[in-house]
């Protein structure tokens, strides 16, 4: 029997429009309060820190979320197509945090939005420089970088008093058997949100083993009205260029989840209208991330998660999209709501991320070779990921080299931006990609993958 298929414009009866949206913050939901975890943790912040940024991260994602849905103008696009903060944020804005703290974070995460509007205008020259060899270089080395992050979560967290206790271990892998057992057994929605199931389950444990602290929670109130420029905004031009390239990546991302989305959605992947939804959603991608660094999230990008909920329950309708953003941004609005799961152990989140995040790096390597493993690609795949893994392993050695630039007479500011550049495996790889790619000719004889 064939499903009944909801186009894009099609009405739903709200009713109907809230359950599925409800699916569709679940299948988010851990991606959504996720980056802004691993970042508070891995800057100590506290938890009424914390819990805000997992407010302002739900909240903006609402916000943002209907931005692209509704089509505002020239932004938007049109589409029921979601938005949450990008990991590849993550590993830039815990190096930031540390240097120069929360305000430095979110100036150069303001800095930096213009971006997407450049690709908007540029569409064609974008997919030159950055095909999916580069693209998908860049996102294999996001989830190196932030597979170590997971493991030292999963091992209680630096500078736990018990870090590699094997309690942590073992609430860790609880949490990786259920995401495991839920992708190999699940079926359709329990596959999609297997991830959650994962950290309920853990976090339900640690509940009963007393590992949680609930105080917080107690202390919260119920409502929280969101405070722009909370922590306020710093500028650094030294540490700019790797949010540039995370910006550029996650605006190239943007155009193949607009891409999937339209085609699950039945809508046309190529013309005029096509490219005027593309230009759309990287408009919006760019104003919400201002919005969020005035708010204080992370910035946004749109998700590819809710495409297989599309293709699950036929419904593309845009009234599923406005229905989620409503979801969201209640959610932001109740602090206490945000100190429970911010409260979530870190063993239970490493657990989770440490899954994700090799997730990541293996789409990433897909992506790469989906052109084809020649000689030249796999040249530019092994020189780019050497040096994008060599640098983010070794931070000694890049210390090591900014102290002999500076001695050597380097002008400091260079020297200091250099060594900014060098610290991001992320960007060193991704930049050295696109340079080789863009130098090493194709040869023709070369055209035929190896086996």
């Amino acid at each position: 029997m064939s499903q009944r298929f909801y186009s894009v414009e099609e009405k739903l009866p709200w009713w109907l429009a809230l359950t599925l949206g409800l699916q569709h913050l679940l299948g988010m939901f851990v991606g959504i309060v996720t980056p802004p975890l691993i970042v508070a943790a891995a800057l100590k912040l506290d938890i009424t820190q914390t819990a805000y940024l997992v407010s302002m991260s739900l909240f903006t994602s609402g916000v943002t979320t209907a931005l692209q849905v509704h089509k505002l103008g020239p932004f938007g696009s049109g589409l029921l197509s979601v938005t949450g903060p990008s990991f590849a944020f993550v590993p830039l804005a815990i190096s930031t945090g540390q240097a120069g703290g929360l305000d430095l974070v979110f100036g150069l995460a303001m800095a930096g939005a213009f971006v997407p509007f450049l690709v908007a205008f540029g569409l064609k020259s974008a997919r030159r420089l950055f095909p999916p060899l580069v693209t998908g270089i860049a996102i294999t080395l996001i989830g190196v970088t932030l597979i170590q992050v997971g493991f030292q979560q999963m091992a209680g967290g630096p500078g736990a008093p018990d870090f590699g206790a094997p309690i942590h271990f073992v609430l860790g892998m609880i949490v990786v058997g259920v995401i495991v057992a839920g992708q190999a057994w699940g079926r359709g929605w329990v596959r999609n949100i297997s991830i959650a199931v994962g950290l309920v389950c853990g976090y339900l444990v640690a509940l009963l083993l007393g590992r949680v602290d609930l105080t917080p929670v107690g202390q919260a109130p119920w409502l929280n009205v969101p405070v722009p420029l909370r922590y306020g905004l710093e500028f650094n031009p030294v540490y700019l260029l790797p949010w540039l390239v995370a910006y550029l990546l996650v605006a190239l991302e943007c155009i193949g989840d607009l891409t999937a989305t339209s085609g699950v959605s039945r809508e046309p992947v190529e013309g005029p209208l096509f490219e005027s939804r593309l230009r759309g959603g990287l408009l919006a991608d760019g104003l919400g991330c201002v919005i969020c660094s005035l708010f204080h999230a992370l910035p946004k990008t749109t998700f590819a998660q809710n495409n297989g909920i599309i293709a699950l329950t036929g419904v593309a309708s845009r009234r599923v999209g406005y229905a989620t953003a409503a979801l969201l941004t209640v959610c932001g609005l109740f602090p206490k709501l945000a100190a429970f799961i911010s409260m979530i152990p870190k063993a239970v989140l490493g657990g989770a991320t440490f899954l994700m995040f090799s997730t990541v790096a293996a789409a990433g390597l897909q992506i790469a070779s989906g052109s084809g493993l020649t000689s030249r690609n796999q040249f530019i795949l092994a020189v780019s990921l050497g040096l994008g893994i060599g640098v983010s392993g070794s931070p000694q050695a890049v210390a090591a080299l900014h102290e002999g630039l500076v001695a050597a007479g380097l002008p400091p500011s260079f020297s200091e931006a250099l060594r900014v550049l060098m610290e991001s495996g992320m960007a060193m790889g991704t930049l050295t990609a696109a340079i080789l790619n863009w130098m090493l000719p194709v040869d023709e004889e070369e055209a035929a993958p190896l086996h």
